[in-house]
This record gives structure tokens, sequence and C-alpha cells, in this order.
């Protein structure tokens, strides 16, 4: 994959009520999660944020009648910085954040991703940052790597196997029709910004990386186009 420009992420960790777009020159890395070892809590990502990238999203939006704010204030959520940290790990790469209007469902998102899908021409990369299931009750902290809840592999199945098809419908309709859809997402927000990622990068869909830790949390990775 060649460098990008830039960076856009949707990340499962910026809920809003309406589409927000990271402006921030120099975001800072927040650690946004509780209860884990204090090294995790030292680690930084010190990516330069862009204006640039992140004045036309918000013109892109606006084109397709999706009005979008900056927020100049807004830091990196661990949805953003944690993946990126193994991606680029010398944080040399400027990063924007999108927000994730989270109640309005996945037709939100694959629209929102069709409208910035240019920008993958223009040399950025876009990126959403969820999990094909997620549901942290459910876990398991002592299963092995080996160790795979019927209903969460059920579900992952039944994803991929619409997403390979392109099947717009069973896809947004994902809640009614999927195996075990809401043990595995009590809420949308995990799930959501693979719609954004699907709708920005079209098909055909590709599987990187598949597999489960702590026996129900799916650790997959997808690119499309």
């Amino acid at each position: 994959m060649p460098r990008p420009r830039a960076i856009l992420v949707v990340s499962a960790h910026w809920e809003t009520p309406d589409l927000r777009v990271t402006a921030n020159p120099q975001p800072q890395t927040w650690h946004d999660f509780y209860g884990f070892p204090t090294a995790l809590y030292e680690v930084q990502y010190p990516a330069a944020g862009s204006p640039e990238l992140a004045q036309r999203v918000v013109d892109l939006l606006a084109a397709d009648q999706l009005p979008a704010t900056l927020d100049p204030e807004r830091p990196l959520d661990h949805g953003a910085w944690v993946p990126l940290s193994l991606m680029y790990p010398a944080a040399d790469i400027p990063v924007v954040q999108l927000s994730l209007p989270s109640r309005v469902g996945p037709r939100l998102q694959d629209r929102v991703g069709k409208a910035l899908r240019q920008l993958r021409e223009e040399g950025f990369l876009l990126i959403g940052s969820g999990s094909i299931t997620h549901n942290l009750g459910e876990l398991d902290w002592r299963a092995g790597p080996d160790v795979v809840e019927p209903w969460a592999q059920a579900f992952r199945d039944w994803m991929v196997e619409k997403l390979q098809a392109n099947d717009d419908e069973a896809l947004f309709d994902y809640r009614r029709r999927a195996p075990s859809a809401a043990r595995n997402h009590p809420s949308d927000e995990h799930l959501l910004p693979l719609y954004f990622a699907r709708g920005a990068g079209g098909v055909p869909m590709h599987i990187e990386h598949a597999g489960f830790t702590l026996g129900a949390l799916g650790m997959d990775i997808y690119r499309f186009g």
C-alpha cells in the first residue's frame, strides 16, 4: 500500500448527534479507557492533524447534503491511535477523525463513505475502526486463542458472506437478519465504522486478517476496493 498523504479515521469511540471533523493541527493522545496497566496510559501518538484534509472532508460532505462542522479541540481517541500505532508507529502521517452519528444507523455511514470515496484517489487513506463483534460483557478473559463462542463465529461468518455478496439489503438490516446480532452488538457503534469503510472503498472486499480473542471479540481486518 502506498504511503498516504494523510489518514481519515471513523472510530467507534467518537459518537455525536451530527457529523464533526477534527481540525486540531496537533491533536493530543486521549487515553479514553480505564482499568488497564499503567504503561498503556504512557503511550503517546504525536501525529499531526491536517486542517486541509478536515476542510476537504467538510466540503465533500456538504456537496452531498451532509452538513459537518470542524472541531478544533477534539483529541485522538484510542479507536484511532491504537491501530495507527501498529500501522505507522513513527506517527509521521497526519491524522483526522470524523465522528460517528451512531443513532442514525448503517445507511448514513454508507452514504458518508461514498461521499468521501474520491479522497482515496487523492492519496488519502480512509479507515473505519470498530470490531466485527463487540460485547465486552460476554468476553472470557481466560480463553485461549483457539476458543471461539459459536454465536460470535456465526455472526462474523454471516457478515462476511453478505459483504462478499455485496448484499446491501441484508447488511443494512443486520440487526433483524444476522444470527445473534444483539448479543454480538448490544449497540451499533462498533459495527458502524465497517459501513463507512465499505462505502468509501466499494468492491471487492478482501479479508486481510481473521481471528478472535477472549472467546468472542472479533479481530478481523477488511479492505475494500
